[in-house]
């Protein structure tokens, strides 16, 4: 039989959950914008085109997505089977995000999965510098692949921290 909670057991717990559900809920959505790819990039294409006042202020960023924004209407029109390979991202996503289940039942006895993300996010840095590198991917866009990493570790270290209080206790 378990001891009865107190209070701050219970407390700690829900500040676990309500962290964790923010990482699963970011983790999906990020996971869903791999499907709508060509109505995304129109989106951006109308906020940081060339011709629009966002793309006058930062033409790098608008090149970036006007190049980006015909990368992906000439491959959806020629090969469109290539976007099979983002509905696998966007599958790798939720599949992870399942992963969580435990941690939301247990959160002591399944800490490796948030010190599995953890590692993730620490990993998506160097990923992002050297992939992107490779793929010729501009330096400011980079960055804002990584930040992905930098801002999902923030939650996750502080869920990590709770749970080491709730084992203590």
């Amino acid at each position: 039989m378990h001891p009865p909670q107190t209070l701050d057991t219970l407390s700690i717990q829900k500040r676990i959950k309500i962290l964790l559900w923010f990482f699963i809920s970011c983790l999906v959505l990020s996971g869903l914008t791999a499907f709508p790819l060509g109505y995304e990039i129109n989106i951006l294409f109308n906020i940081f085109g060339p011709e629009t006042q966002l793309g006058q202020s930062w033409p790098a960023m608008a090149e970036w997505i006007s190049f980006v924004n015909t990368g992906i209407v000439e491959t959806n029109k020629q090969y469109p089977f290539i976007f099979y390979g983002t509905d696998w991202l966007a599958f790798a996503h939720i599949v992870i995000a399942i992963a969580f289940i435990g941690p939301l039942r247990d959160p002591v006895k399944n800490i490796w999965v948030i010190e599995f993300a953890m590692i993730a996010c620490i990993l998506i840095v160097p990923l992002a510098m050297i992939a992107g590198s490779i793929r010729g991917i501009p330096l400011f866009w980079r960055l804002i692949d990584c930040s992905f990493g930098i801002f999902g570790i923030i939650p996750l270290w502080y869920a990590r921290i709770l749970v080491k209080r709730l084992e203590c206790s």
